[in-house]
């Protein structure tokens, strides 16, 4: 069977890039409120049951322009060793007109619809026939979030929370490409 060339993919790809790239621009902008780096502490309950208290980092930013941001987590016990690290990507659909997450964290990962909101986000995981459901406020440089199981007919059972300070600006990860050398 002939290989396909990924070029008529590719023309695509750009053709609907270029259609709407104000769009993609202005849903991105929304989340703007994300970017930079936040410190603070986390609690929560691990896959196992056990309960768990982290220092929480997270640092976020653009990429490709502003069309996708990049988001590490990072989760440090009392001893500085790492009890949590995460890593996501944030994109916008001009095409759904929806927001998707892909997560990857601790040997998991998933794609998720985020919902933005008047002051900050959603985004839930599917299990069985509930969600884990994660909330966010991030207002006067705090964020706040939680998680929550939601099973039908039961009430929620808080999972996790975590409340941040934003610490700054980050050129990360835009900063330092490989740089152009001619040939």
């Amino acid at each position: 069977m002939p290989t396909r060339s990924p070029l008529p993919l590719l023309c695509l790809a750009t053709v609907l890039s270029a259609q709407a790239p104000s769009t993609t621009t202005e849903a991105m902008a929304k989340l703007s409120f994300m970017r930079g780096t936040w410190v603070g502490e986390a609690s929560g309950v691990a896959m196992d049951g056990s309960r768990y208290k982290v220092t929480q980092t997270e640092r976020m930013g653009p990429l490709l322009g502003g069309d996708i941001i990049l988001v590490e987590g990072r989760g440090y016990k009392a001893d500085g060793s790492t009890g949590f690290n995460a890593f996501g990507v944030v994109s916008y659909s001009a095409q759904t007109k929806t927001y998707e997450f892909r997560s990857y964290a601790m040997g998991y990962a998933g794609t998720f619809t985020l919902t933005p909101t008047a002051g900050g986000y959603t985004w839930d995981i599917p299990i069985g026939p509930g969600v884990i459901r994660y909330t966010a406020t991030v207002k006067d440089g705090v964020w706040h979030e939680v998680g929550d199981r939601i099973f039908p007919g039961a009430a929620p059972v808080r999972t996790f929370e975590m409340t941040l300070k934003r610490t700054g600006d980050t050129d990360w990860p835009g900063a330092n490409p490989v740089a152009f050398t001619a040939k």
